[in-house]
């Protein structure tokens, strides 16, 4: 299975210089997000290459006609979707599998002291996500702000 060439990404418009892979694995009901970097935002190609997830990403461009809305969708070692989640976006997904891998590629590296976050569940964005049961945060999750609350400011 072929999961990345710079030239069809480059023939749709789409235009990135990835530098950096992440991995991560999960258990199912695991949440992680909303995550973004304030100030070295990363555009992510995300997929799932082990179980499900549901994989969430909200537009966080002042001025965007989007701004605050997201979209959603299951991504899945089956169904062998990507989505592309550009700069300026905060991401965040859901395990709904009782074990997942997911992996994705990153346009700049990963600054830890540069992390932000928004709730999962602020009710001006009201995500939809799908029902496991038990939602499992991490502690840094569990205390993200609402939109409202959170000082990002990207640029269209």
């Amino acid at each position: 299975m072929e999961t990345y060439k710079k030239a069809d990404l480059d023939a749709a418009g789409l235009r990135y210089d990835f530098v950096q892979d992440n991995q991560s694995a999960s258990r199912k009901g695991v949440l992680r997000g909303l995550h973004f970097q304030k100030d070295h935002p990363q555009a992510k190609l995300v997929r799932v290459f082990s179980g499900e997830v549901f994989d969430v990403a909200v537009d966080l461009r002042k001025g965007s006609k989007t701004y605050g809305k997201w979209v959603g969708t299951c991504l899945s070692a089956e169904n062998r979707r990507q989505l592309l989640i550009p700069r300026g976006f905060a991401h965040g997904f859901l395990v709904l599998s009782n074990f997942a891998e997911f992996t994705y590629k990153c346009d700049e590296v990963y600054h830890p002291e540069d992390e932000g976050g928004i709730a999962w569940n602020d009710p001006d964005i009201a995500v939809v996500w799908p029902d496991v049961g038990q939602i499992i945060l991490s502690d840094k999750d569990k205390k993200n702000p609402t939109l409202a609350e959170c000082q990002v400011e990207f640029q269209v």
